[in-house]
């Protein structure tokens, strides 16, 4: 039996469960291979897919301590997922307390139908009644739609890190919000 969260349109949010485990494994790494699959090469992808992005190590994240995972659905056929987890204390936040959107992926078919739009509703409200100050995501400086995406929710850019694709040594900007109500 399914425990939804949140209904919105045709998509249903519900959080996931340790016998989601393969379905998210699955999902992130169609997900990561439909986005970056072009615009790196054949030899970085394979040895991220292989070696930093595993199925059995992502199946190892659902259920792991500070882990919250959340799948989106159009009826029974899964759409996307997020990751929220207690990411590392940024010293950009000072005191503030804040949360990580680790990673939020909507399958190729269903992006611009509203799949991101729930999951950031829900990350956004988690947060709020986990009492969080900040909410912050890592996205790589040339996924240019993801950024306008965040840009669009009141996420800004306040660092930049690496980011290791197989042997490429690729820029991540840091961005946040502030969560209202808290």
């Amino acid at each position: 039996m399914q425990s939804y969260i949140c209904r919105m349109s045709s998509i249903s949010i519900k959080y996931a469960e340790p016998s989601d485990a393969e379905l998210i494994a699955d999902i992130s790494r169609q997900t990561f291979y439909d986005t970056f699959a072009a615009v790196n090469t054949k030899e970085d992808m394979e040895k991220f897919m292989n070696e930093q992005f595993s199925r059995e190590s992502l199946i190892k994240e659902v259920g792991a301590p500070g882990n919250l995972f959340l799948l989106a659905y159009d009826g029974n056929e899964p759409l996307g997922y997020v990751r929220i987890r207690e990411g590392e204390k940024r010293s950009e936040f000072n005191n503030f307390s804040s949360i990580e959107i680790a990673r939020i992926y909507a399958i190729q078919q269903s992006i611009g139908k509203g799949v991101g739009k729930a999951l950031m509703e829900e990350c956004l409200r988690i947060a709020t009644e986990m009492n969080r100050d900040i909410i912050w995501l890592g996205v790589w400086e040339k996924n240019f739609r993801a950024i306008e995406f965040y840009r669009k929710w009141g996420f800004e850019k306040f660092a930049e890190h690496d980011f290791i694709l197989g042997n490429d040594v690729q820029t991540d900007w840091l961005m946040s919000r502030k969560v209202e109500n808290s």
